[in-house]
């Protein structure tokens, strides 16, 4: 069998994540089930996003995600079955999709079902599509095929050749200020020259290499391990100290020289 993963907003003090869990062992005891996160906020479609966007790639092609975040976001109470990159996931028709695989699935179909309202989708539609996908079903059988699911559109960056401005994607749970500035884009537009990034009324003329080069309590900014800009404060909560978050915009400026 496929790994499955499983990603949900239900958090960690109710039975949520347990009988989604109990649904798919007590028909496949073999499943092999790896927890992403429970921990994303409620209907958080941009955190949900980030975090499986972050990591899906890491799993085997193959690996069935299965995302429990806004199950009932959806008035038509539509849920899909995707294919893209070769990789499977399984969610409410709330625009993830459309973020995750940037509107370029390869498949999605829509999942049929005898009920007209599900109580708990996850555990009675998602569940066994999970299983059924994970055993190396097809795709096809679970639903028709459809180009109709909600769109959404990521944050782009705007770039010219003396500024990029992108903005705060997520906010970890360190209070860590994740942009949508890559480092291959400030390299691109820099050709070598200084720049400074500015968010707040705060501005940063260097990129360390971890919040330890800076004293504690000190801001700084710098690429995290998907070469993504961060804006962090050693032993500090950015964005509480700051009072930035989810769409806070920040600015790189270059300037003339080396």
């Amino acid at each position: 069998m496929a790994v499955i993963t499983f990603t949900s907003d239900f958090g960690y003090t109710d039975h949520y994540v347990a009988a989604v869990k109990a649904a798919m062992l007590s028909l496949q005891p073999q499943a092999q089930i790896v927890d992403i996160s429970h921990g994303i906020e409620p209907f958080n479609i941009p955190q949900a996003e980030y975090v499986i966007g972050s990591v899906f790639r890491e799993f085997p092609e193959g690996t069935v995600h299965l995302i429990a975040v806004d199950t009932h976001g959806c008035k038509q109470g539509k849920y899909h079955a995707a294919k893209y990159k070769g990789h499977y996931f399984l969610l409410a028709d709330n625009g993830l999709l459309s973020l995750i695989t940037e509107g370029q699935a390869e498949i999605v179909v829509e999942l049929q079902t005898d009920e007209t309202v599900l109580p708990f989708p996850a555990k009675e539609l998602l569940a066994p599509a999970a299983l059924f996908l994970a055993k190396g079903g097809d795709i096809d059988v679970l639903g028709e095929r459809t180009t109709s699911y909600k769109q959404l559109l990521n944050r782009q960056l705007r770039l010219n050749d003396h500024s990029i401005t992108g903005h705060v994607i997520h906010v970890d749970r360190y209070g860590n200020l994740i942009t949508n500035i890559t480092k291959d884009s400030v390299e691109t537009i820099a050709h070598g020259r200084t720049y400074t990034v500015h968010f707040g009324r705060e501005t940063v003329g260097r990129i360390h290499q971890n919040y330890t080069q800076v004293e504690d309590g000190d801001c700084c900014c710098l690429y995290n391990h998907l070469g993504q800009l961060c804006i962090g404060i050693n032993k500090g909560n950015a964005a509480e100290l700051l009072g930035l978050g989810f769409d806070s915009q920040v600015d790189v400026r270059f300037y003339p020289g080396g």
